[in-house]
C-alpha cells in the first residue's frame, strides 16, 4: 500500500544533473549544448521526469520512448521524416510518441519539462 509519505515532491536538487552535446553523427547544424536535471526515475527505470534545456542546434532524433513535454522558455521546431514541421513555444504541451523519428531544431534556446515512459 502506498501512503502520503511515498509521494515525492520534485523540488530542490535534481537526482541527476548531466551536461552533454549531441553525438557528432546525429548533428545537422551547430554543436548544441544540452543539460538535463532529472528529478525522478522509477525503480523499474521505465519512467523519468525532469527539466531539459538546450542551446542552438539541429540534430536527428529517434524515439523509443513516449515523451510528454511542456515548453518553459524559448522555442523549437520538430521535423518529422517527411519534412512536416511543428513549432513549439512557451506554454505548449505535447506528447512525442514512441517510434517517432526526424529532427529537433533549436533556433536560440529552449527549456522544457519532460516526462518519459519507455515501454519494454
Amino acid at each position: 500500500m502506498m501512503l502520503i509519505k511515498d509521494i515525492q515532491r520534485l523540488a530542490g536538487e535534481a537526482q541527476e544533473h548531466v551536461n552533454f552535446t549531441v553525438a557528432p553523427q546525429k548533428r545537422l547544424a551547430g554543436n548544441p549544448q544540452q543539460q538535463i536535471d532529472n528529478f525522478f526515475t522509477s525503480p523499474c527505470q521505465q519512467f523519468q521526469c525532469g527539466v531539459w534545456q538546450c542551446d542552438q542546434g539541429h540534430w536527428q532524433v529517434s524515439y523509443q520512448e513516449y515523451e510528454y513535454c511542456e515548453i518553459l522558455a524559448g522555442s523549437s521546431v520538430i521535423i518529422d521524416s517527411e519534412g512536416n514541421r511543428l513549432t513549439v513555444a512557451v506554454g505548449d504541451r505535447f506528447v512525442i510518441p514512441a517510434g517517432f523519428s526526424g529532427s529537433w531544431l533549436v533556433d536560440e534556446f529552449c527549456k522544457k519539462v519532460y516526462v518519459v515512459f519507455e515501454p519494454k
